[in-house]
């Protein structure tokens, strides 16, 4: 791990506190004028909600629906975190919740 550029993350299913561990960390950071990047894990997910469900509902991928490496772009998350790690910045994109969606 990079001493200038560290890396936490924090991972787990939906309703295991994730969102609400980030904004704890957010808060942290702030409190301490740190200027934190935050990224959701979603937003390397190959497949939106509506197609998972569907894909899912066909057994594409099991029980572990959203955990399954092919329903995710592992490599991309892999070279987020050797690029931030590296240089302090990184290509990802935001994530808009489904039920944030108008």
């Amino acid at each position: 791990m990079s001493k200038r550029h560290p890396i936490i993350a924090v991972t787990g299913s939906s309703g295991a506190g994730t969102t609400t561990t980030g904004q704890i960390f957010s808060r942290m950071f702030a409190s301490e004028e740190l200027n934190a990047a935050m990224v959701s894990g979603d937003s390397f997910h190959r497949y939106n909600r509506e197609q998972m469900a569907r894909l899912a509902a066909k057994g594409q991928f099991g029980e572990r629906n959203h955990f399954a490496l092919a329903a995710n772009h592992i490599d991309k998350l892999e070279a987020l975190f050797y690029d931030y790690g590296h240089t302090g910045n990184g290509r990802y994109r935001q994530y808009v919740h489904d039920e944030d969606r108008a």
